[in-house]
């Protein structure tokens, strides 16, 4: 966490509630307590996390928060 915290900041200005691009209704996984899950296991495992992505969770979430986090790890999407 304390690594990843300037990056964090940076995507919760930017890109958080009360931002331009929250108001058109997109990045609805920032701000929220479990994208620090998700951008660990995107620093981490994210090959892993590529698995699961389409399974259980919701794409259009997931590829936002990818978008804003950083270099795209799901590649084949």
């Amino acid at each position: 966490m304390e690594q990843h915290c300037p990056r964090l900041e940076e995507m919760l200005r930017t890109h958080g509630p009360g931002s331009t691009p929250a108001s058109h209704g997109r990045y609805a996984l920032i701000g929220q307590p479990k994208t620090l899950v998700i951008v660990e296991r995107m620093e981490s495992a994210p090959f892993l996390l590529c698995g699961q992505w389409g399974k259980e969770l919701e794409t259009v979430f997931l590829d936002d928060l990818e978008f804003v986090r950083g270099p795209r790890i799901c590649l084949s999407r």
